[in-house]
């Protein structure tokens, strides 16, 4: 897979609402550092320097988000259930005859507590493009793990 970072339409409108959030968190985070200020010698003012530790963390969530809001390619789930793709819901049989389902996302959507998994890990990228029937090998941290694709929804 190339360097390209995908997203859905759900995953942009998540991002773009944490943004949001963070810009109303970041004007919250101006006022504390201003109160800070007023309670004297900056030098020994923990609420200051957790005040501006605070809008450090925000601030660069804020870049990041913009950064990836600015390069992300937009694509619409196709919907296919011949071939898996980012959209794509599956069901698969591991080696020991286990079955998984996951749900193939962009960045920024993996949860893989929930069965999402991002087109960019290993296992999603070598779900992308196959179609029912075919096997599949990905390199995880525990070694290569083997998938049979059994439904595409």
């Amino acid at each position: 897979m190339d360097n390209n970072k995908f997203i859905t339409p759900t995953g942009k409108q998540k991002l773009e609402e944490e943004l949001e959030q963070l810009k109303n968190r970041r004007v919250e985070v101006a006022q504390k550092i201003k109160d800070a200020k007023e309670l004297g010698d900056l030098s020994e003012n923990a609420e200051y320097h957790a005040a501006k530790e605070e809008q450090g963390l925000v601030e660069s969530r804020i870049s990041h988000i913009e950064s990836l809001l600015k390069s992300a390619i937009m694509v619409q789930p196709t919907g296919s259930k011949i071939r898996v793709s980012i959209g794509s819901k599956i069901s698969a049989f591991t080696e020991t005859g286990e079955i998984v389902s996951y749900e193939i996302v962009g960045i920024n959507e993996a949860a893989p507590e929930k069965g999402k998994i991002s087109a960019h890990s290993p296992i999603g990228n070598a779900f992308l493009g196959a179609k029912k029937g075919d096997v599949i090998e990905a390199t995880a941290p525990a070694g290569k793990i083997k998938f049979t694709i059994n439904e595409i929804h």
